[in-house]
């Protein structure tokens, strides 16, 4: 089964881009959402587009394949971090998101590993 290794990682990152260019979308489209949760915590709104820039930066490193490592890891730390904004625990849709966040920053950890030099 090793022959599908190669075909696994590319259509991985090709999932997951279109997770941070869906998000990057959504922030242009639609940045109300984001700034109302950002409001929520008391920071400005104005993070919205830093937040679309670098999800489509994400978006397009892992599509590319450029600087997978560093990429991965600040992309698992992204996902860490703005999982705060959906830990809402009446809310079970936002619990969801929370713990999708979680998930997708372990798949991006395992690519980080993958995508270091060197690595055996």
């Amino acid at each position: 089964m090793q022959f599908l290794a190669p075909a696994a990682m590319i259509l991985g990152r090709i999932l997951l881009a279109a997770l941070f260019a869906a998000g990057a979308v959504q922030k242009l489209l639609e940045p109300q959402a984001a700034e109302a949760l950002l409001s929520a915590r008391g920071l400005p709104t104005l993070l919205v587009w830093p937040a679309l820039a670098f999800n489509a930066v994400v978006a397009v490193c892992l599509l590319a394949g450029i600087r997978l490592a560093p990429i991965a890891l600040s992309a698992a730390l992204y996902c860490m971090v703005t999982s705060v904004f959906h830990f809402l625990p009446g809310d079970p849709w936002q619990m969801s998101i929370f713990v999708k966040n979680w998930a997708i920053a372990g798949g991006l950890l395992v690519l980080f590993a993958h995508a270091l030099p060197n690595r055996h």
